[in-house]
């Protein structure tokens, strides 16, 4: 704008963007290229406390069996079995999610499916 120029009442800007349903909730997918500020997935994060939380508790001996723990609990034992395999994921997968910089696809449900156990095939799918 130059000095003699009025200045606008109103301005418009367009951006482009999706509306995408994840966990539960509704998210905004930017354009290809663009970096918005990831926060962690607090559902997943969750998960996976409560997930090294059990398996130190069977550990340590507290409870012998998932089905004691989960009924201690009070959940399903299937349930508590699925979210105990959060533990099996690679050190550095659990890190990104705890950072919120996973693959925008890595979701609870998705998480709590039948996985690999092999480390390098979480990299490729989670990240």
């Amino acid at each position: 704008m130059t000095r003699g120029a009025p200045v606008p009442d109103t301005v418009t800007l367009h951006v482009p963007f999706r509306i995408l349903k994840r966990g539960g909730r509704k998210e905004m997918q930017l354009p290809d290229g663009a970096k918005p500020s990831r926060r962690a997935d607090s559902a997943l994060v969750k998960a996976l406390a409560r997930a090294f939380r059990w398996k130190r508790m069977l550990e340590s001996g507290e409870f012998a069996t998932i089905g004691e723990l989960a009924e201690r609990e009070g959940i399903a034992y299937t349930y508590m079995a699925r979210v105990l395999r959060l533990t099996l994921l690679a050190p550095d997968i659990v890190e990104a999610i705890l950072e919120g910089e996973q693959g925008p696809q890595v979701t609870l449900a998705m998480m709590l499916e039948p996985f690999s156990l092999v480390w390098s095939d979480h990299r490729a799918y989670l990240l």
